[in-house]
């Protein structure tokens, strides 16, 4: 059986906390490898061997630093077909998949090789008589990352590489379900030659995290996974000190409008709802019908799902895999059981699916709810599966109220042939990232990712800009240099 180790300054270490997780390919149903859970004491020698590297690196020129990630993307251009064969084996999605994966973490590794252009400062001459204004932005310190099961390499990838080239150490704790993404990616690094003790991967559950965030050397920390979750990190991780961002849970609506090219929008349903089996904090998990196109919408999107094309790994042919384990497989057919016995009607019914060959992988096929009603379970929780509810509303008003209502507001996206709806659309919902006829509204990286209400915790967005406002922290200097200092008693002003 394979142990996968940690990675401690540059070194791989197999740990001694004598604590191990099991690693499942969910397609097999089968463990695959062990993970160990670290202790306090390996904790603590993460962030010292980040904290050693600190200084160095911090006071390495931003230009350096840039071509250190121009290297690591060159790298990971090269190896993104195996990564994404690793991300297949552990997760569950197919590679295809998996690859979309790598390509947008790599967008935010393009981003961080420009960062000599994204740290300039400001500067403003005569301020005053014979006084200069201007501000510059440093690194917080030793940084932490705390990412999730359905993205073991996009998220790390929206995390580190600003951290990294605005001068940070960072220290990543990858979910334990599938950890060797992590691995891999640490590997590259130090072959682009990233200083040791600059990127650590750190393997572990509650007492790691819990470790991460009382500890007095970790400047800040980020997070992506569930509502409470996420609250539980910003509340914890700001009550000691840190900033945080903590991205939480989701419930993405798509409305659909009378005049919407039908066709289409069951296209991007599909894949916006099944793709990677609903495991994504953008997936649609609700579409809500206008008017008279609910039916029409039901059939069609019923008649597609059956089609869907369920597989494993490297079938070209795929359009969704397995779940990730057994416990969330269970958990996901408690929702639909949950759905049936609230009185919502199901259309599709995915629960007795078995993929030949594969009998004990994970998989659930796709799940189609009609006539759910917000009080019930389904419309109210995040599912993270291959489960689509359609809410029927008479009008546009009522789509809009509705996801108003509704806690979750990470992604929401809008079908329609109006300009004028669209507009008031986007205007008037109160969730943090939009679709015009795109079902999954994921900004690019030199733009920025981040929900609203219990979707978001903190005060910053991820990647893009934000991100590197997150990362550094401003310092404002004013300047004079007079013939002659005189003592002033007063507050200075600006003559």
């Amino acid at each position: 059986m394979t142990t996968i180790a940690h990675f401690i300054g540059g070194e791989r270490y197999e740990g001694q906390s004598g604590r191990f997780g099991d690693v499942y390919n969910p397609a097999l149903g089968a463990v695959v490898a062990k993970v160990p859970l670290a202790s306090v004491d390996e904790v603590n020698a993460a962030v010292a061997n980040a904290r050693r590297a600190f200084p160095a690196w911090s006071e390495t020129s931003p230009l350096k630093r840039a071509r250190v990630m121009f290297k690591f993307k060159d790298l990971l251009e090269q190896n993104q077909r195996k990564l994404a064969e690793i991300i297949s084996e552990e997760h569950g999605k197919v590679v295809s998949d998996a690859m979309g994966e790598v390509t947008r973490g790599l967008e935010v590794v393009e981003f961080a090789c420009g960062i000599p252009q994204l740290l300039k400062g400001e500067f403003t001459e005569q301020v005053g008589t014979g006084i200069d204004a201007h501000t510059i932005r440093q690194p917080l310190g030793v940084v932490a990352g705390i990412t999730p099961f359905n993205f073991p390499a996009m998220v790390p990838l929206w995390m580190f590489p600003v951290a990294i080239a605005c001068g940070n150490c960072f220290v990543l704790k990858p979910s334990e379900r599938d950890p060797s993404a992590a691995m891999f990616i640490a590997d590259l690094l130090k072959q682009a030659g990233l200083p040791d003790g600059v990127f650590n991967v750190l393997h572990g559950d509650k007492l790691a995290v819990d470790t991460l965030l009382t500890h007095p050397d970790i400047a800040a920390v980020s997070f992506v996974g569930s509502t409470p979750i996420a609250q539980y990190i910003y509340e914890t991780g700001a009550r000691h000190g840190k900033r945080v961002q903590a991205l939480g849970g989701a419930k993405n609506h798509m409305v659909v409008m009378p005049d919407a090219d039908l066709d289409g929008t069951v296209e991007a349903l599909i894949g916006a709802g099944y793709g990677s089996a609903g495991e994504r904090c953008m997936a649609i998990s609700v579409a809500v019908a206008v008017g008279d196109v609910a039916d029409k919408l039901v059939a069609k999107l019923a008649e597609r799902a059956r089609s869907l094309k369920i597989g494993v790994g490297g079938d070209a042919e795929a359009e969704m895999g397995p779940l990730v384990t057994r416990q969330h497989l269970e958990k996901v057919s408690g929702y639909v059981d949950k759905g049936v016995a609230e009185g919502a009607q199901l259309v599709l019914d995915g629960r007795g699916y078995r993929h030949p060959g594969h009998e004990n992988g994970f998989f659930l096929g796709p799940c189609l709810f009609d006539h759910v009603t917000p009080d019930m379970t389904i419309y109210k929780e995040e599912i993270f599966g291959p489960v689509l509810a359609i809410v029927r509303v008479p009008d546009f008003d009522s789509a809009v109220n509705l996801i108003n209502a509704h806690q979750f507001a990470n992604g929401t996206a809008i079908f329609t042939r109006s300009g004028g709806a669209a507009r008031e659309f986007s205007h008037r919902i109160q969730v943090g990232m939009v679709g015009i006829n795109v079902p999954i509204p994921v900004p690019m990286a030199f733009h920025s990712f981040g929900g609203w209400k219990a979707s978001l915790f903190g005060d910053h967005h991820m990647h893009g800009p934000e991100g590197v406002r997150f990362y550094t922290r401003m310092k404002a200097i004013t300047t004079r240099w007079p013939e002659k200092l005189t003592a002033e008693f007063v507050m200075p002003t600006m003559k």
